[in-house]
Formats: structure tokens, sequence, C-alpha cells
């Protein structure tokens, strides 16, 4: 009786382990995904701001496709390291999929402890493993504003008989705000000569699924 009351006591100390394992294996997974999604939300906000005085090419980024996918899983798998997992490079254990008008990251960790940590027979080598996903949802639209039409030239005529005289240098035009970007129902104007610009948070909202 004895014996079997040991054997219990040991049964359900394995299940406890095992599912505080399992509980600390999820939350490094979601730490893992969510880690992804926001160093993509970075590398597409830094990406805008490289372009910002060239309208034509912020959907690129503001759609959510101007990222390194490799830059985002170093982030995640440090995320991993930091919460006591770990998670490979290789496409079985983080990848991006399209989802919807935004992007979904997928990761999938081991636990660097096992059930058992030795104390409970056949449990030794039993990692737990998690897996999560993210999603990374565009914010923002951009209705690039017609160009104005170039002013005209004036023409001086050149009096008869004397020498040309030299061109005046046209100074050039002050950029004009931006308009036409709506981030979540607002409105912006970007001032190139005083940008104040939307925040990461703003461009694009980063959410657990599943």
């Amino acid at each position: 009786m004895i014996a079997g009351l040991l054997f219990l006591a040991f049964v359900y100390f394995a299940v406890a382990q095992a599912s505080v394992l399992r509980g600390g294996g999820q939350t490094a997974a979601d730490a893992a995904a969510l880690a992804a999604a926001q160093d993509a939300r970075r590398q597409l906000r830094d990406g805008w701001r490289e372009v910002l005085l060239e309208p034509d090419a912020w959907d690129r980024f503001l759609q959510g496709k101007g990222f390194v996918t490799r830059t985002a899983c170093e982030s995640a798998a440090q995320y991993a390291h930091d919460n006591g997992a770990t998670m490979s490079m290789s496409s079985s254990d983080c990848f991006d999929r399209p989802a919807g008008d935004g992007v979904e990251f997928h990761v999938r960790i081991s636990t660097t402890d096992t059930v058992g940590k030795s104390l409970v027979p056949g449990t030794e080598g039993q990692h737990a493993e998690a897996s999560a996903t993210a999603v990374l949802e565009p914010l923002c639209s951009f209705d690039a504003p017609e160009p104005p039409p170039p002013p005209p030239t004036p023409s001086t005529p050149t009096p008869t008989g004397s020498a040309t005289p030299d061109p005046t240098p046209t100074p050039s035009p002050e950029p004009e705000p931006i308009t036409g970007l709506v981030c979540d129902g607002v409105e912006w104007t970007i001032d190139p000569e005083d940008p104040q610009l939307p925040g990461a948070t703003d461009l694009f909202t980063v959410r657990l699924v599943d």
C-alpha cells in the first residue's frame, strides 16, 4: 500500500510538473510570436521613414510588405530563449503567411527544462512543446493627392541689340505637406519640414490569435 501511494505521489508530481512546464512553454511561444510581429512592425515603420518624401513608395510599407522574415524570427528566437525555451530558425519553427489584410507569424518552441528534471523516472528527457500565432494588421490607408500643376514659366523679351542677360536661377519650391494618410480613422498631414509622424502602434496592430 505504501509503495502504491508513493507511486501515485510520483505520478501526480509528474502531472503537475508537466502542467507547469506546458504553461511556461506556452508563455514562451506567445512571447516569441508577438516579438516576431513587433519586429516586423518596427522594420516597416523604419522603412517607411526612409521613403517619407516619396509617397509613391509608401504602399509597400503601409500594407505590411516591406520586412525581412529572418530578422523577425531572430527576435522571436531571442524572446523564446529569455523565457526558457528554444526555437530553431527553420521554416517549420518560424514563418509568416498572409492573413486577410495582414500577416500572421507562426512559431513553435521547445522548453529547455524537462518534465521530471531527473526526479521522476522516464521523464528526464521529456520537453514541453508549444506553438503560437500573432497577427500584424495594417491600420492605415493612403490616397495620394493629385500633384499640383507646375507654375507657368514667365518669358522676358530680350531687348534688340543687347546682350542676353544671365538667366536668374529659379529657387527650388518648398516641399508641400503630404495629405491623404488615414490611420484608424485619424487623418495625418505630413509636413516634410517638421514631420509629426504616426507611431508604430498607429500604423499596425499586433495581437495573438488562436
